[in-house]
């Protein structure tokens, strides 16, 4: 796999929670083009700083290390070389999906499942069970692995591993990933590298910075990174019920005072877009605003799962018209919030 000038990486890939990796039959399979793409996407937040955030240096340097698509002239093949062991489909299927418990949200009248909260969309709710089913035909299990090599120039292996040192601390892949599925950890096999600590102060940048870009490229911060851990679970069901009901309570503390078609948005529309029986006359049903909020599973260092809640600030697209004042109240609450819930621990750097 390796050529003269290349190191190779190798780790073990484990998914600590159900991933929605869908292959052309919307069925979950091992596959490496989502896995490049999530290198791909910690890989831009390791340059940012040193490329000073500029788009069109960090595309540059992106296209000389991964490649661009492109006619004959433009088009340029990618110095990474990814292989999994496997291409096996996901063993998780309909059948055997488990439950995870209800959370409340004081909108709906009944118990909420906290598996169909957070992955509507690859999981559907079955009437005749009353509960939560994988939509299409497989999910790839927590706890599959497969063994992950890379192969790259020596002079990348440095962003590379940082990239990957990312992945282990914060990287989701697949469908609601945002929410904690699909959250993997990567260990390294061979002795020569292994997950070193990365300086965070280098990734991360204060947030009300971070707001003057509209994508997402540093881990938010104040006077600390804003990041923030449950307290261990046993399993991955708990800490996923667990993120649920914290998800609920931080978009409800923002009450609502419209329905549908409202003239203006109000302060809970930023959070993410659209909101059901929610929406904005001037955003109409099209508009999408991800959550910047986001969710990782991952282990301690006694080995216990944790929830992981982290900050990502960017701007919202030119076309939703934001305010930045607006943006900094509303986030600034979101903050507060976390940082006051007993349920969670504020990280030191």
């Amino acid at each position: 796999m390796t050529n003269t000038g290349y190191q190779q990486l190798e780790y073990r890939l484990q998914f600590l929670t159900p991933a929605f990796i869908g292959n052309a039959e919307q069925s979950a399979q091992w596959r490496t083009p989502p896995i490049k793409a999530l290198l791909r996407q910690w890989w831009r937040v390791v340059v940012a700083a040193e490329l000073n955030y500029d788009v069109r240096e960090i595309h540059k340097r992106e296209g000389e290390l991964f490649g661009v698509a492109g006619d004959a002239k433009n088009s340029r093949k990618s110095q990474v070389r990814i292989r999994l062991e496997h291409w096996n489909a996901g063993r998780l299927g309909k059948q055997g999906w488990e439950k995870i418990g209800n959370v409340k949200h004081p909108e709906v009248r009944f118990p909420v499942g906290a598996d169909l909260y957070l992955g509507y969309g690859p999981l559907a709710y079955n009437k005749h069970s009353k509960s939560a089913e994988i939509k299409n035909n497989a999910a790839i299990q927590a706890g599959e692995n497969s063994v992950l090599r890379l192969a790259c120039p020596e002079r990348y292996t440095d962003e590379l591993e940082a990239a990957i040192r990312l992945i282990e601390l914060y990287g989701t892949v697949g469908g609601r990933s945002r929410n904690g599925w699909g959250s993997l950890e990567l260990l390294p096999i061979s002795k020569e590298n292994t997950n070193q600590s990365i300086a965070l102060n280098n990734v991360s940048r204060n947030w009300k910075d971070a707001l003057g870009l509209d994508w997402p490229h540093a881990l938010g911060r104040d006077q600390k990174l804003l990041v923030w851990v449950t307290k261990p679970c046993k399993n991955w069901q708990a800490v996923m019920q667990q993120l649920a009901q914290i998800k609920i309570d931080v978009r409800t503390m923002f009450k609502f005072n419209s329905g549908r078609n409202a003239g203006r948005p109000e302060d809970r529309h930023w959070l993410s877009y659209p909101v059901t029986n929610h929406s904005v006359s001037a955003w109409g049903n099209d508009f999408r605003l991800p959550n910047s909020l986001r969710f990782k599973v991952r282990k301690n260092d006694k080995g216990d799962l944790i929830g992981v809640i982290y900050h990502m600030p960017c701007k919202p697209p030119k076309k939703f018209k934001p305010d930045t004042a607006v943006l900094h109240a509303v986030w600034q609450q979101v903050h507060s919030f976390l940082d006051s819930d007993q349920r969670l621990t504020r990280l030191a750097d």
